[in-house]
């Protein structure tokens, strides 16, 4: 069985807390459908343990001394995916062609088990063929050496967030001994507005809360973060600080399950009686790209507030010291919130002045305040001012290295934060150049490498010829699907490193190899015996991890063995970079790692088995400011308007953002459900505000077509959509990502770091005939 999939979805309002025994219910159905309820149970039990394996879905932080089960729901359905007694041998693809396998979901392909074998596109049939592994590293490798022989910037080196710290090193000196930065990651597509942002406040490129702080603070900001289904775990630290009656207030379009209450699974007390957390103290639904508004009215209540205690002669609102102090820029940041009219922000906020005044004052009471934030920020055309709004805030009341206090970025892949820390990236001021060039006796590429828009430009453009993917599942999370995917056909070269099939591999370039990878759950063993590897979570902190699982297939390697096998195949022998050896014995990495950035990664081997990690040194919690002026900055916003790209230009134009399901990660399908909004067995659904249904002239049930409201030549739609209503503010809509992403223009991204802005795309809809469409595989029984 796959969840609740069925020929007919229903649709049933969920007004249960997150959590709870639905949580439990999902964990061991999940098990039981991957065919591992010992196995999985097992692991997870050593998941996020001391001695044990990471989670492989999100990134939030693992404590120094965990709960007894120390995973969540997504967690565990993450897990069981990787561990699934289900294989996808060669004989699958004996029997399907890629063109046939097209038509299959996203759920159904991953649903199929593990990869077993490398495969090479066979073009004369149309299909996967097994390929010995020395055979696929030559082939890949004589193709590699001609691209970079025509032009090595030609080539794409894409990563995941999933990788390792050590298969990442590896990998970025990969592409840079190949001859260009051209690293794109999934944090292009998420928290990339964050990497821009807040360096330019606060000095660094991460948050500066770490798990301690949420033990002291007194208040906690939500902004556009879905803590049920993104970061579940984080649910035990707000769990306990509302106990403490610490009160959170959350800004979010959608009313969200984890947002508003939770039952403890492992409190025996909330699973055998009603008792629930209230999670919202105060739960604001703004408007899609209200966020700049919103925060604006929160900055503005705060200074007035504070101009009438000076004028009174009261204790101040804002901390007057630590701005004098630490800060550069307010008298202009106060001036343009002073002026701002609260007409403007309730507008564009879709607030009322009342509610955000009401906030403003749950935030002055406050000794230490969290702002926590996710994709709901990053994603839009101000993804960037969104961020430093945040940090705006914040440092009106100097809640930035104070204990219990600070920013809170919640990065989503569990190493998307690490693989940056270890040179994934395309900018190569971020890089240390000069060290990897003493290290390794070459000349690294100076020049601006492809970010995630930059790549999907040059593949429409026809100047990248060749993609490497470490992971993951790029066409299906890139916007503007259909004119990407039709000009991917057009590459020479694709290379996918992936443990489970999933439609970029089907949509691929004239050579294709499909090469399968050990999971971080599966015991890597190399010539120095098993090994370790290490990622970084979202608050900073190193993690060694365990695998503890044979291995799916014995013809499986790491990715570190891969990524050798490649550079081995691909590059001239360098006596400086032994491939071979870091292959064997990943502690040699590590040393290698740590040499080239030794303030990080001190004693790297030495440490970081601790409980808990270690902490990398995080400037700006000391109140350092690594900023040109040596201070933080308020940031002056030009707009209240988040999308001033794509306005809505007529009555009947909508402002869409998607989201993800709870039965999902990324771009990965566990299911067609998703409880926490009661929809089952599909995920072709749009949700919408009661009064938009009826002002559009639609009903519930009704079947629509998505077309993205730009004027820039080109046809977007997406067809097949379930009118469905839903608490969202008038004028909005929600629909599921990755099934909506063909509606977002690739040109619509954030300014400064180019986050592709999923959250907010003007559609408008045309009732169709007809059901929703279906995918064949797509049933009850999975192949």
């Amino acid at each position: 069985m796959a969840g609740h999939v069925s020929d007919t979805p229903t649709f049933e309002p969920n007004e249960h807390p997150a959590g709870g025994w639905g949580s439990l219910q999902a964990v061991a159905g999940v098990l039981t459908r991957e065919r591992i309820p010992i196995q999985g149970t097992k692991a997870l039990l050593k998941q996020n343990q001391h001695g044990g394996f990471a989670c492989v879905s999100c990134a939030w932080a693992k404590p120094a001394k965990p709960h007894r089960a120390e995973f969540c729901e997504n967690g565990a359905k993450a897990t069981a995916w990787e561990l699934t007694a289900k294989r996808m041998p060669p004989g699958f693809f004996a029997q399907h062609t890629l063109t046939s396998l097209e038509s299959w979901s996203d759920h159904a392909l991953e649903e199929g088990g593990r990869l077993t074998v490398p495969l090479r596109w066979d073009a004369a049939t149309d299909r996967y063929v097994e390929v010995a592994w020395d055979e696929a590293y030559a082939g890949i490798g004589a193709e590699l050496r001609a691209l970079r022989a025509a032009d090595p910037k030609s080539t794409v080196f894409y990563a995941s967030g999933r990788a390792s710290l050590e298969a990442s090193y590896m990998y970025q000196l990969l592409a840079r001994l190949y001859g260009n930065n051209n690293l794109p990651d999934s944090s292009n597509m998420c928290h990339e507005s964050t990497s821009v942002a807040l360096p330019q406040t606060i000095g660094v490129p991460v948050g500066t809360v770490t798990l301690d702080d949420f033990d002291q603070t007194d208040a906690i900001f939500f902004f556009g973060q879905n803590v049920g289904v993104n970061s579940p775990r984080m649910l035990h630290q707000l769990q306990e600080a509302r106990q403490r009656g610490v009160p959170i207030v959350s800004f979010n379009p959608l009313k969200e399950r984890g947002l508003v209450s939770f039952a403890n699974p492992q409190s025996p007390i909330e699973m055998l009686t009603p008792a629930r957390t209230a999670i919202s103290t105060q739960y604001l639904q703004l408007k899609i790209g209200g966020d700049i508004a919103a925060i604006s009215g929160l900055c503005k209540a705060l200074i007035a507030a504070d101009d009438e205690a000076r004028r009174s002669g009261a204790a101040r609102v804002v901390d007057a010291d630590f701005i004098a102090e630490h800060t550069q820029g307010f008298d202009a940041f106060a001036a343009r919130m002073r002026e701002t009219p609260w007409e403007a922000i309730e507008s564009e906020s879709g607030l009322t002045r009342t509610a955000l005044e009401q906030a403003a004052a749950v935030y002055a009471r406050a000794r230490a305040v969290i702002g926590i934030y996710g994709m709901g920020l990053t994603q839009h055309r101000k993804g960037v001012m969104n961020v430093q709004m945040v940090s705006n805030l914040l440092l009106l009341g100097g809640h930035i290295g104070r204990r219990g206090a600070g920013i809170c970025p919640v990065r989503g892949h569990s190493n998307v934060q690490g693989q940056r820390t270890v040179g994934i990236t395309e900018k190569p001021e971020l890089a240390p150049l000069d060290t990897l060039a003493a290290l390794y006796r070459f000349e690294p590429p100076r020049d601006q490498g492809r970010n995630t828009v930059a790549t999907c430009e040059g593949v429409l453009d026809g100047s990248v010829r060749a993609f490497v993917g470490l992971g993951g599942n790029f066409l299906r999370a890139v916007p503007d699907t259909a004119r990407v995917e039709a000009a991917w056909r057009r590459l020479r070269l694709t290379v996918q490193v992936a443990t489970k099939l999933n439609r970029s591999h089907l949509v691929h370039g004239e050579v294709a190899y499909l090469l399968p990878c050990l999971g971080r759950i599966e015991i890597d063993r190399q010539a120095g015996g098993a090994q370790t590897v290490s990622v970084e979570d979202s608050t900073g902190f190193m993690h060694a991890s365990d695998g503890m699982a044979e291995p799916a297939e014995a013809t499986l390697r790491s990715e570190a063995a891969i990524i050798a096998g490649i550079a081995q195949a691909t590059l001239e022998p360098n006596d400086h970079v032994p491939w071979a050896a870091w292959a064997g014995d990943y502690g040699r990495v590590r040393d290698a790692i740590e040499a080239t950035w030794p303030e990080i990664f001190r004693d790297f081997n030495g440490r970081f088995r601790a409980p808990g990690g270690f902490h990398r040194p995080i400037p700006a919690r000391e109140r350092i400011w690594k900023t040109p002026s040596g201070k933080a900055q308020f940031i002056v916003p030009d707009t209240l308007v988040a999308d001033p790209d794509t306005p809505e230009t007529a009555p009947d134009v909508l402002r869409l953002m998607t989201m993800r399901s709870d039965d999902q990660f990324n771009t990965t399908i566990y299911s067609l459900d998703d409880r926490f909004r009661g929809i089952y067995g599909t995920r072709q659904v749009l949700l919408l505000h009661a009064a938009d249904i009826a002002r559009l002239g639609l009903a519930e049930g009704d079947t629509v077509t998505a077309t993205t409201a730009v004027d820039d030549g080109v046809r977007r739609e997406v067809i097949g959509l379930r009118v469905t209503p839903f608490d969202i503010p008038a004028g909005c809509a929600a629909g599921y990502f990755p099934e909506c992403n063909p509606l977002v223009p690739l040109a619509h991204h954030a300014e400064g770091s180019q986050v592709p802005a999923f959250k907010s795309i003007p559609i408008r809809l045309r009732r169709t005939s007809g059901r929703p469409p279906s995918f064949p595989h797509d049933s009850k029984e999975q192949p």
